[in-house]
């Protein structure tokens, strides 16, 4: 796959993903938004952006690239056995996810990590331009992981590209501020992460932050041992965002988007800290 066709296909399913879940939240919504949403997705889609040109200039190649160099080469677990090439696109979009998981639980559990990721969790709503709001230097090292991660694993070229597709979907999507019933819900999220199934892990309460890690997936969260069913104060009443953050200007702001990962605050990780006694549900 030449790099201007995969640029064309993730593009366009971007845009269709986005368009749709914004249009879903406006008809179906979830919950009411705290924060005014011009100033909110102006500054989430800007970082996008400029998460975007960063990866272009830092990083001379992309995982599709790096996927075609290891099958040059015959490099990779994948190469080991001679499988169908719909086993492998199977198999390499299961370890890519889990993968993927297992970043996400070390970015909570490293403090230089945490750092970068936390204005992630900084959002003081939650709706679809928050499942594109990371900060530029996690960007670029999620980059590396998964580049790492063809090398080793060799899948074929079409894999990351349904891969970063579903990827970018379903973060979208699972992020959305839409209202699905609870039927459905429970049926959906045995297959893949809903938004009221991820919203948990946005909440200010600690232990729930530290709990539904999946994008893409729910399979891991089930496995092992991460998975919480719904907010203790339900997905009404629950606070989002990070109770040491709570000022728009900090943390809805692109300037202060860029530079909270750089402040001096006490919460060096979010995995190993206890909840604030009563804080929690009166933020």
């Amino acid at each position: 796959m030449s790099p201007n066709v995969e640029m064309i296909v993730r593009l366009t399913c971007f845009l269709s993903v986005l368009i749709a879940m914004a249009a879903w939240e406006l008809f179906a919504p979830r919950r009411a938004l705290k924060v005014a949403k011009t100033s909110r997705w102006f500054s989430n889609l800007a970082l996008i952006v400029i998460n975007t040109i960063a990866a272009r200039i830092v990083l001379p190649i992309t995982a599709v690239a790096a996927a075609l160099f290891a099958e040059s080469r015959e490099w990779g677990v994948l190469y080991l056995i001679d499988w169908p090439l719909w086993v492998e696109i199977f198999l390499a979009v299961l370890v890519f996810d889990l993968a993927i998981y297992l970043q996400h639980v070390m970015f909570h559990a490293v403090p230089l990590f945490w750092r970068l990721h936390k204005v992630h969790h900084a959002d003081l709503d939650f709706d679809v331009t928050t499942g594109l709001r990371f900060h530029t230097l996690e960007i670029l090292l999620s980059a590396l992981i998964k580049l790492a991660v063809v090398v080793v694993l060799g899948p074929p070229a079409i894999a990351v590209v349904v891969f970063e597709v579903l990827l970018n979907a379903t973060s979208m999507f699972n992020h959305s501020n839409v209202s699905l019933p609870v039927w459905l819900d429970r049926i959906v999220r045995c297959v893949v992460v809903t938004p009221d199934m991820h919203r948990v892990h946005h909440s200010v309460i600690r232990r729930e932050t530290n709990s539904n890690f999946g994008f893409n997936l729910p399979w891991w969260d089930f496995l092992l041992g991460t998975y919480r069913d719904q907010p203790e104060l339900g997905h009404d009443k629950m606070d989002i965002g990070l109770n040491e953050y709570r000022d728009q200007s900090q943390v809805e702001q692109l300037p202060g988007m860029l530079l909270l990962p750089f402040h001096k605050t006490p919460d060096s990780t979010a995995i190993g800290r206890d909840d604030a006694p009563q804080a929690d549900s009166d933020s």
